[in-house]
Formats: structure tokens, sequence, C-alpha cells
């Protein structure tokens, strides 16, 4: 038996960890999926603790700025002050050790 839980709960653990890969390196179809799930548990005609679920799995809007926090590109930042000139900055090129 307690071979079987572990087993159960090694199991869980890779499948959590294979989300969070593929949260990372695909996020829209996480998203979808996430999206799908959102969709057929928050139904009028479920309980409300399925409705709670459905709203927890509603994938964040992304309103294609840094600010809607996704931080699914990576190019987040700081942002310079409105007006603010900005100076290119030039590529540094340093040798793998």
């Amino acid at each position: 038996m307690s071979m079987g839980l572990q087993y159960v709960i090694v199991g869980l653990i890779v499948l959590a960890s294979v989300f969070i890969v593929l949260r990372k390196l695909a996020p829209k179809l996480t998203n979808r999926w996430l999206a799908a799930g959102s969709i057929r548990f928050n139904r009028k005609d479920r309980p409300a603790w399925a409705r709670a679920i459905g709203r927890r799995l509603k994938p964040k809007e992304a309103t294609g700025d840094c600010s809607d926090g996704c931080a699914t590109c990576g190019a987040c930042g700081p942002k310079p002050p409105a007006g603010a000139q900005v100076e290119p900055q030039p590529l540094e090129f340093r040798s793998r050790r």
C-alpha cells in the first residue's frame, strides 16, 4: 500500500512540474487549457464550489503592455519617465569560459 502511495505522490509531483514547464515554454497553449477548464467548471448549473474553481482557473487577460503582469515574454522591465530621451545601449559580447 505504501509503495502505491509513493507512486501516486511522485506522479503528482511530476505532473505539476510538467505543467509549470509548459506554462513557461507554451503560455498560449496552457492558457487555452485553463480557459477550457474554467468554462466547464463555471457553468450556471454547477455547485458553488465548482464555480469557484472555474473562476480560479480563468487565465489572466493579457493586454499587450508590460503592466498587465503576464510575465510570459520576459521583456518587462523598468520604463523610462514620459518624455525622457532614451539613448541606445551598445551590445557587449563576452566570451564563454
